[in-house]
Order: C-alpha cells, then sequence, then structure tokens
C-alpha cells in the first residue's frame, strides 16, 4: 500500500477544505476504498476522515413523508429500522442483499454510492484497464463477458455498477446531497454515476472535493411499499456482487398498474433504470405477458453475453412478478433471493 497522510477534521468546512487538495480522498467506513488501496487500484496521497463530522449519522422524516438519510448512516441501522423498511422496502431488502453483516455495520450509505465501477481486472496491476490506468486499454473485452456490462459499456470499460443499494435508489427517485468549494448542490442518483463513453476513469458527477452528504427519498416513493421488491441473481447467497439484479415497484389500482418502476443492477457501468419498460407496463394489467414485455423493453439495445441478457430478462421478469403479489410482510430469511418463498400482504 502506497504511503498516505491521514486527517480527521471535526467540521464539514475544513472537511471540504482539505478533500479539495490534489491526491486526496475521503473515507467514510472503508470498506470499499480500503480493499482498493490495499491492491493498489486506488492510491491517494491523503485520506480524510469523515467519520467525526457532525450530523452525518442520522436521518429525519420530512412533515410530507419523506425521507433524508446522512451519509455517515451504517447500511445495518438503515435496513432494520423499522420506519424505513415499512416505507421503503425495496431498500431494505437491497441493503441486506449486500457484502456480509459484519461490513453492513461498517459500511455507509453515502460509501456504498460512492463504489467505484469495477471488474477483477480494475484490481490486477497485471492486467490493461482503463478506469485504473486511463489509456492502457481494457482486458475485459477480450474474455469471457458474463461478468460485464451488456448495457451503457463502451469500447474504453463494460465494468459494472457493484451497489445492491444503488439499483433500489434509482427506481425510488432518490436524490443525493452534495457539499464542495462552491457550495450545497444535489443531483438525481440516475444521474449521479456516468457511463464511460470514451473516457471511464471517471465514474461519478462530484467534482474536486464535493462529498455527498445525504441521500433524499421523496414520500412519493413510499407510494410503491405494498407492492416492492428486490432481487438479486449470485454465484453464492451471501458476500457476492450480481450477476444480475432488479428492483420492482408498482403501483396497482382497480387491478390495473397505475404506475411502475424498474431499475437493474449487474448489468451496465450504472444502476440501469429501465423507463421504456415502466412506460409499457402504466395501465397494463399486472400479468405474465405484461411482465414479459417489459422485461423485453428493459434489455432492449443489450449486447455481449447473450446469456446474461437472458438472465436479466427473466429476472426483471421475476421481480415485477413478486411485486404484484405483494411485499413481503417480513423481509426474507434470504434477502434479495429469487427462492425466497414468503407470505405477501394481501
Amino acid at each position: 500500500m502506497k504511503p498516505f497522510d491521514y486527517i480527521r477534521p471535526e467540521r464539514l468546512g475544513q472537511a471540504l477544505s482539505e478533500g479539495a487538495k490534489p491526491g486526496s480522498a475521503y473515507l467514510a467506513g472503508g470498506t470499499n476504498l480500503l480493499d482498493l488501496m490495499k491492491t493498489g487500484a486506488a492510491r491517494p496521497e491523503r485520506l480524510v476522515d469523515i467519520t467525526r463530522l457532525p450530523g452525518l449519522d442520522r436521518w429525519e422524516w420530512g412533515k410530507d413523508g419523506g425521507l433524508r438519510i446522512g451519509a455517515m448512516v451504517r447500511n445495518s441501522d438503515a435496513a432494520h429500522d423499522p420506519d424505513i423498511a415499512a416505507a421503503f422496502p425495496a431498500m431494505a431488502e437491497a441493503l441486506l442483499s449486500g457484502a456480509s453483516g459484519q461490513l453492513r455495520n461498517a459500511a455507509t450509505m453515502g460509501g456504498n454510492v460512492m463504489q467505484q465501477t469495477r471488474c477483477h481486472f480494475f484490481a490486477d496491476p497485471f492486467s490493461p484497464c482503463n478506469r485504473r490506468a486511463p489509456g492502457a486499454g481494457c482486458a475485459a473485452q477480450g474474455s469471457d463477458r458474463r461478468g460485464f456490462a451488456v448495457l451503457g459499456g463502451s469500447d474504453a470499460c463494460i465494468a459494472t455498477h457493484p451497489s445492491d443499494l444503488c439499483v433500489a435508489l434509482a427506481a425510488l427517485d432518490a436524490v443525493v446531497e452534495i457539499a464542495g468549494p462552491e457550495g450545497l448542490r444535489e443531483t438525481p442518483l440516475t444521474d449521479f454515476h456516468l457511463l464511460p463513453g470514451t473516457g471511464p476513469e471517471g465514474h461519478t458527477r462530484l467534482a474536486p472535493g464535493e462529498l455527498i452528504i445525504a441521500l433524499r427519498l421523496p414520500a412519493a416513493a413510499a407510494g410503491f411499499r405494498h407492492h416492492a421488491r428486490y432481487l438479486k441473481l449470485r454465484d453464492r447467497t451471501s458476500f457476492a456482487f450480481a450477476l444480475v439484479s432488479a428492483t420492482a415497484l408498482l403501483r396497482i389500482e382497480d387491478g390495473v398498474i397505475a404506475e411502475a418502476r424498474l431499475a437493474l443492477g449487474g448489468v451496465a457501468p450504472k444502476p440501469w433504470r429501465a423507463t421504456a419498460a415502466e412506460a409499457l407496463l402504466q395501465g397494463a394489467r399486472p400479468d405474465a405477458d405484461s411482465f414479459a414485455r417489459a422485461a423485453e423493453a428493459a434489455l432492449q439495445g443489450a449486447a455481449g453475453h447473450d446469456a446474461k441478457i437472458t438472465l436479466a430478462k427473466r429476472l426483471a421478469a421475476r421481480a415485477l412478478t413478486q411485486a404484484a403479489r405483494g411485499t413481503p410482510a417480513r423481509v426474507p430469511a434470504l434477502p434479495g433471493s429469487v427462492h425466497s418463498g414468503e407470505t405477501a400482504h394481501v
């Protein structure tokens, strides 16, 4: 690991000042950053520890029913809070599908959003990777593409974004609150992560020195709480990134889908909001034919590993089917699992 300076500011202004210096990186839970530093994929000259900054480790409900979650709230705390799980069950299921219990106790909400889009070549110093070394090339292009992007990739990079949480946040229309040297601003989560294009070394819209301070869920997102699911297909049932994942949210009125949200994970360099599928579902019956058409629309234009594209379509349709059956009364024993057989709300 490259030697680095360590700074632990007590105030947000001080943290932003230090974070704006070249070579700086913010440290929260460290579950992602420290791993990348150990492999040499990340080589910051200075770590700015934000764990002592006041106010970032709590959440608050708005009068309209919306929720603001501080960036330093631990994943496990948000997932296990009964009020959060009741209002946004797909987010709770996504959080509990990620990593392991120990890591969820350390990982933070803001840090989860900041996870680096990457594949296994990113951490391998002997393989060319445009994200790690711009202009080096992309070793993934000539490999078995099962674990890589089928949507939104480019010749420069076909890595996928690893977050479970962000797939749910994309479907819930979450907003990212950002502080920086120029003041405060916000951006929709769906716009926060960047597609690789010709320059994949930049993976978010954060400017130098900027810091996520909170995530905000609008009150309208709680309107999907009765028909909300997150499903994750992976090679093992814990501590594994998604091969494919899906968040499906439905609002059903008089036997018809009044509104639908669908977001996919593991298929693109960013959480993938399937707006074409959502448009098809509005006004449709919540049945197998409607969900099959929506799944086809969600993967329109996909290219790469044919079996992965098929899996993504099937998982999208299955997530919509399970959402239509109703949100589980309790988070399943295997959150996100396609094999969970739970009793739903009526």
